[in-house]
């Protein structure tokens, strides 16, 4: 077991030590220095520059971004609905899956368009490799439209006064060719080296040790996964996702893929320092965003290595932790560190099934995607803890009795009103849907594995990891039917692109306003008063929007549990 937690404890060391000079490198890409590798993306910008017509020096106000950003979502949306219901008709589609039903293409186009990737589907018998292919295109470009968002942000407090932001086609340009792709490129390598597949042969006919013939599902695994994890995406190429042995073959695989769908989130951290020239404040948010993720992690690996109480006193072993749903690969410690990382950064993958862990486990693995702002994911990490910033910095101005101001700038009335509806949006998403499916038998009683509280957990597990963009789910849930995909299509789309709208019009309407020096009486945002200012926001705004729906699901599990 002391091996187990050195395992994680490096794991956590590795990310953060690549974290910081990734995050030196991509505030470099977005404020146009040179870099080592500019003579190797240079020619590949270009070219696509020169196909698509797309001008890169033409900047644009934060309307202009967010529109753009809006319309190159529809076409993707569109050409993924279509395929996904075409898919038996079309090449790359060895084993001759089926096409998909209108609500469950619409659902899992629109999850793959929002960084979400929740999957009412099994990969090895829902989707053709073309179709494969296609999501694995949405995990590279969704990931890229958060980084282009999160760069606008950036761009709005580089300057004192300013109205132009950018160019989102050329921020997202530069989130894929120069940052993606490459990284992308290297863990694929890494992965097929230790055994995942990287073919588009169909399935293999194999006869097991007991004599048994089987058929084995097999792709182009290795580059989904990677980027699947670098993306903060999260979809499986197979339905088990990365407890499945050919996605995450070893713990060297399990490794890889936990650090790499943690470094982006710390290096965005890092990078808004490099870039702002403020690194003391992106380690006062990074603090922040550790001592919130050091607060659900330790609890779940604590719970889960500790074993089940039940099966003990029934005779049971439980040396190993609770490992029911775990992979003796990994073990429950990795597993448990694996819960709450998922959880918080919003990739959603899994390697092992969250439906088994603990119920005050699950109970952490919902308040990492109900806070959603502990690293977070691509970009959109950045953008929803600037919310909470605004929220803190109206509120500590009000106790000390001055006009709030961040960077200079005076937050007013509009400002803060977009801020409220953002930071309530997402609980009003997630508490909705879950109270309608409980009030309607037949969407939801009638899908659930589990009766009584579990069974509450598994419908609310569902709309959080919604709303979060976060894809993971308690399996134990019969979500692939019409209420499900539409409901939560709804709400993945919401969830996307409000608090990505929403942050970008506080930083653009900031950016507009007379910049005013900082003074004595300037309250400081990069101390670690205003850090635990912060940190206390969130956990209000958590507790008073969250508690009674916890208390009805993992928290009277949890106390039901032990009364056996």
């Amino acid at each position: 077991m002391n091996t187990e937690i050195l395992g994680i404890i490096a794991m956590f060391a590795i990310t953060l030590v690549i974290g910081i000079f990734l995050g030196k490198y991509i505030a470099n890409v977005y404020g146009y220095k040179k870099t080592f590798l500019d003579p190797v993306f240079q020619p590949i910008e270009k070219l696509i520059y020169k196909i698509s017509g797309i001008n890169p020096n033409r900047q644009m106000n934060w309307k202009q971004n967010m529109y753009a950003m809006l319309a190159i979502n529809l076409v993707w949306f569109i050409i993924g609905f279509i395929l996904l219901m075409t898919q038996a008709w079309l090449p790359l589609n060895p084993d001759g899956n089926p096409n998909m039903s209108a609500d469950l293409a619409f659902n899992t186009t629109i999850s793959f368009l929002v960084n979400c990737n929740l999957q009412h589907y099994s990969g090895e018998s829902g989707v053709s490799y073309l179709s494969q292919l296609y999501l694995m295109f949405l995990q590279f470009v969704t990931a890229a439209t958060g980084m282009a968002a999160m760069a606008v942000l950036f761009k709005a407090f580089k300057e004192k006064t300013a109205t132009e932001l950018g160019n989102f086609y050329d921020y997202f340009t530069r989130s894929m060719i120069r940052i993606l792709v490459p990284i992308s490129i290297i863990v694929a390598f890494i992965l097929s080296v230790n055994g995942t597949p990287m073919t588009f042969e169909r399935k293999d006919h194999i006869t097991t040790l007991e004599g048994q013939k089987i058929d084995v599902s097999r792709g182009p695994v290795a580059g989904f996964v990677a980027i699947k994890h670098l993306g903060t995406n999260g979809g499986g190429f197979f339905g088990a996702n990365s407890a499945h042995p050919l996605e995450n073959p070893n713990y060297v695989t399990n490794m890889t893929e936990m650090v790499t769908q943690m470094i982006i989130p710390f290096a965005l951290v890092f990078a808004l320092g490099f870039y702002l020239n403020k690194r003391k404040l992106s380690w006062v948010i990074f603090t922040v965003m550790t001592v919130g993720f050091l607060a659900l992690t330790i609890p779940n690996v604590v719970n889960e290595t500790g074993g089940n109480p039940l099966i003990t006193k029934m005779g049971g072993d439980s040396s190993l932790g609770a490992m029911e749903g775990k992979e003796i690969r990994f073990g429950s410690a990795a597993s448990g560190y694996w819960s709450i990382a998922t959880t918080v950064i919003s990739t959603g993958s899994v390697n092992s099934m969250h439906d088994s862990t603990m119920p005050l486990s699950g109970m952490n693995e919902l308040l990492a995607m109900m806070i959603n702002c502990f690293y977070g994911g691509c970009g959109v990490g950045i953008l929803n803890y600037f919310i909470f910033i605004i929220l803190a910095v109206f509120i500590s101005g009000l106790m000390v009795g001055r006009t709030p101001e961040f960077m200079g700038k005076k937050i007013e009335a509009k400002e803060m009103k977009i801020a409220m509806i953002v930071a309530l949006f997402h609980p009003f998403l997630i508490l909705v849907g879950t109270a309608l499916t409980a009030y309607l038998p037949e969407f939801g009683a009638k899908t659930l594995n589990n009766p009584g509280f579990h069974g509450f957990s598994e419908m609310l597990y569902e709309f959080t990891s919604s709303s979060a963009n976060n894809g993971s789910g308690f399996e134990g849930l019969g979500d692939n039917t019409p209420w499900w995909n539409i409901s939560t299509g709804i709400v993945l789309l919401l969830s996307r692109f409000i608090p990505i709208i929403g942050p970008v019009a506080i930083a653009g309407l900031l950016a507009q306003k007379k910049f005013i020096p900082e003074s004595s009486g300037t309250l400081k945002t990069d101390t670690a008063t205003f850090g635990f200012m912060t940190l206390a926001v969130i956990l209000l705004i958590a507790a008073l929007s969250f508690f009674p729906a916890l208390t009805l699901g993992p928290i009277a599990e949890q106390i039901q549990y032990f009364s056996k």
